[in-house]
């Protein structure tokens, strides 16, 4: 057993993290910022251990779009007023036509370009699985900062993808955990859409 948990800690405590994320995004809070920074950041060893370079790499994207994210549900939003306080909050929109070609196709370039450097820089034995989550986390994570519906959408197939990737590469708590963000992110959708419309 202690053999176990010495082999285990640490994706144990991010899946812990893990969960208040989400149950946090849920909520739409603006603590979920303060919780993935924390996350993403013993995320960064936990996927460098396990040969996940792609998800490693992505994490500091993800730090930065923390950042970026916290400061954006906090900046005053005049459209919208949060019931109660009367502070000006970011509204819940659609992720706008417009956008979704261009990131289609820098989803696809990135895949690519991942793929390739895992493929043949690195001694990855899962290139196209961790490219493929990592590009589409790019888009996913800019439209949760923006807070776009359609985010929990492009989550719940990152999270398939990712569920199978971790119980594949031994990380069975964080893979447990990704089963459950596919549950919580179709209830998310369906909240968000509530939310928006009222």
């Amino acid at each position: 057993m202690t053999d176990f948990l010495a082999a285990h800690w640490l994706d144990m405590l991010t899946t812990v993290l893990g969960l208040a994320y989400i149950l946090l995004e849920y909520k739409a809070s603006i603590w979920l910022w303060v919780v993935g920074f924390a996350m993403q950041s013993l995320g960064i060893v936990l996927y460098y251990q396990k040969g996940l370079y792609a998800d490693c790499g992505m994490e500091f994207y993800y730090l930065a779009m923390t950042v970026y994210g916290f400061i954006n549900w906090v900046r005053p939003h005049p459209t919208v007023q949060s019931a109660g306080t009367g502070k000006a909050i970011i509204p819940i929109t659609h992720f706008p036509k417009r956008l979704a070609v261009i990131w289609g196709i820098a989803t696809l370039v990135i895949w690519g370009a991942l793929y390739c450097f895992l493929a043949y820089c690195t001694d990855s034995r899962v290139p196209v699985a961790d490219s493929f989550t990592t590009a589409l986390s790019f888009v996913g994570i800019w439209a949760l900062a923006r807070k776009y519906l359609e985010q929990w959408l492009i989550w719940i197939v990152v999270d398939v993808v990712t569920c199978v990737l971790y119980f594949y590469k031994d990380i069975p708590f964080k893979a447990s955990l990704y089963a459950l963000y596919v549950v919580i992110a179709v209830m998310g959708f369906r909240k968000w859409r509530r939310m928006m419309h009222s």
